[in-house]
């Protein structure tokens, strides 16, 4: 067979490839295109003309300009006709069969994607209010604990060792740390002491989870799954027996970690309820996001954690100890687990159930892919996430007619979403999964 030239290239000579291209460009482009003829067909014949939707900017912005001046009222019919219109554009443009607009149709999608959270939220609150900045906040406090588990998984990940134990882990810290909460204020201790000393011993469990899991995987080389699967079972059984032994008998009253108001950022609109009007976990994990950027990616310990996490055996070549910046990573990992499953019995409802994670911790790993296994990715699918929960409080709140089951599923019918069309190519440390044998 000849060989092809440069020349050929530049000529045209060499056949190029064609034909249909099934992209995932090309899947959400009918997407938006269908969803966009649907508005168009039905948002007329469904709502009244003169329907209008209030966006209420919180309490933040009523102080500041006034209550009347604090909700912008946007005429519903109106609006979903042109964002109809704008999506049958945007889906139209990215089944068409060029090359040459390729950009264009990835920027169009990317607006089209914006413009889906406040399309959803003004149809669905059609003659009512709607507060946006309650709405936001509730977003960032359920995400807390995906986003640490995330943090947790980046950690742990990046060294190498699959950590799908991060909900075993969560869950272990939030019945451990609910248990000893229990059992100090039954000895007397004052609720602030007792809820610190809990906190700390609810991310202790965590760590000491973390700690088998290293032990099962790395010392052992366990396959790392299983191990993670193991965790998981324990966890359910361990805290399920706590619960009945101890809790079930208890006369401890539901106490939460007290909210803490930043003094003059939470009077900040919008953006102060939303990040300054917290609780010590939600702000913790606030820090320990740009905290685990900074460490991985600008310190010695972080680039031996990436190198470990890439190529194990040349950083051993170099003096890196492999074995114990797994070990130390995965145990990181778990103390910041052992944090996020503290949110939910100590900060969030003040009370231990069975499976009260309910799957977060598969929801902080899905985060870990959307990231591409980086903090500040991670934290943005994290932050999806808790909003689609948050949506659909709002939904029950607004007397949505959606089926109740439908909204419970909703964080789970996106998590599928992400993973299987809207995060691309993820690309994991080379050698996560790989027991290390040294040479």
């Amino acid at each position: 067979m000849a060989s092809i030239t440069p020349n050929d290239l530049q000529s045209g000579a060499v056949p190029q490839e064609s034909g249909f291209k099934f992209s995932r460009q090309f899947v959400f482009s009918v997407l938006f295109l269908a969803a966009g003829a649907l508005m168009v067909m039905f948002i007329p014949t469904n709502m009244a003309v003169d329907a209008i939707t209030g966006v209420n900017f919180g309490e933040n912005m009523a102080n500041l300009v006034g209550e009347e001046a604090a909700v912008l009222n946007v005429p519903t019919v109106t609006y979903g006709m042109i964002v109809g219109v704008l999506y049958m554009v945007i889906g139209a443009v990215g089944v068409a069969p060029t090359a040459r607009i390729k950009r264009v149709k990835y920027w169009l999608l990317v607006v089209g994607g914006v413009l889906i959270i406040p399309t959803v939220l003004i149809l669905a609150a059609v003659n009512n209010d709607f507060n946006l900045a309650v709405l936001l906040r509730a977003s960032m406090r359920l995400a807390t604990p995906i986003i640490l588990g995330a943090m947790a998984g980046i950690w742990t990940e990046r060294t190498g060792v699959v950590n799908i134990a991060i909900e075993g882990m969560m869950l272990t810290g939030a019945g451990i740390g609910f248990v000893a909460f229990t059992l100090l204020a039954r000895a007397g201790m004052g609720v602030g002491s007792g809820q610190v000393l809990s906190v700390a011993i609810a991310v202790l469990a965590g760590g000491l989870m973390a700690l088998l899991h290293a032990w099962l995987s790395i010392t052992f080389k366990t396959d790392q799954i299983v191990s993670g699967t193991v965790i998981n079972i324990m966890a359910v059984g361990v805290t399920s027996f706590l619960r009945r032994e101890v809790l079930l008998s208890s006369q401890a009253g539901v106490e939460t970690l007290p909210e803490m108001p930043i003094p003059g950022l939470s009077q900040i609109p919008v953006l102060g309820e939303m990040l300054f009007q917290g609780k010590p976990i939600f702000y913790a994990m606030l820090l320990i996001v740009p905290l685990t950027h900074i460490i991985l990616f600008y310190t010695k310990w972080g680039l031996r954690t990436r190198s470990v996490g890439e190529n194990p055996h040349a950083a051993d070549t170099v003096g890196v100890d492999v074995i114990r910046t797994r070990w130390a990573n995965v145990f990181i990992g778990g103390l910041i687990a052992g944090l996020a499953g503290a949110w939910f019995s100590l900060e969030n409802t003040g009370t231990f159930e069975d499976g009260m994670t309910n799957g977060k911790g598969f929801i902080s790993l899905a985060s870990v892919i959307f990231g591409n296994w980086m903090p500040f990715g991670a934290m943005t699918g994290g932050i999806l996430f808790g909003f689609a929960e948050a949506l659909g409080d709002r939904f029950q709140i607004l007397n949505v007619p959606v089926p109740a089951e439908f909204v419970q599923m909703t964080p789970y019918i996106i998590t599928i979403v992400v993973l299987a069309g809207l995060v691309g190519r993820s690309t994991p440390p080379k050698a996560l999964g790989e027991p290390y044998e040294k040479e």
